[in-house]
Parts: structure tokens; sequence; C-alpha cells
């Protein structure tokens, strides 16, 4: 009955999570973009690039969290290694991103 509940719920939940990371990369990008393109003529874009990283490695963050539920309903170990791939990826990327925003702020 539980597991039933559970491969009902956790779909949804993925796709929600999977979502809000889209929609905080999307609105981020534009926001910065804007931002971009009202300054152009000032040459300094570092506080645009570290308000960019920090959206995407929230956006990461939401879609690790996706990719942690999504070993909840794995089938089989195909699925696991390939699973496992994305969430180290996502992972080592999250980490990259962090090192640079402290670079970035660091440089200031």
């Amino acid at each position: 009955m539980l597991e039933q509940i559970i491969h009902i719920i956790a779909p949804i939940i993925i796709n929600i999570l999977e979502l809000i990371g889209i929609f905080i990369t999307t609105y981020t990008s534009v926001q910065c973009f804007y931002e971009y393109l009202k300054k152009k003529l000032n040459p300094d874009n570092r506080a645009i690039k570290i308000k960019l990283a920090q959206g995407i490695a929230l956006a990461l963050e939401f879609k690790l969290a996706s990719e942690i539920i999504k070993t909840v309903i794995v089938r089989d170990i195909a699925e696991i290694y390939v699973l496992g791939a994305i969430i180290i990826i996502r992972v080592i990327l999250t980490f990259v991103i962090h090192w640079e925003i402290k670079t970035e702020m660091g440089a200031k």
C-alpha cells in the first residue's frame, strides 16, 4: 500500500522540483541579462556573474533533490548507474559554481 502511494506521489514531487529548478534558472538568467543590458557601458560585470552563479547553484540544488527522490522509484541496476552518474555530475557542478562564487566575491 505504502509503496503504491510512493510510486504515485514521487513522480509528481520530482516534476515539481524539476520545474522549480527550471523556473529559477530561467528567471535568474533573464534578470541577469536585463541587468547586463542596462550596465553595458560598465565593464565590471562581477555582480551580475555572481548573481547568475548563485541562481544556477540554487536551481541545481532543486534538480539534485529531484534526482535523490528518483532513487526511491528506481527499478533496476542500469537506472541506478545512470542516476548515480547524474547525481555525481550535478554535485560536481554545484561545488564548482560555489567555488567560482567564492573566488569572484574574494576578488572584489
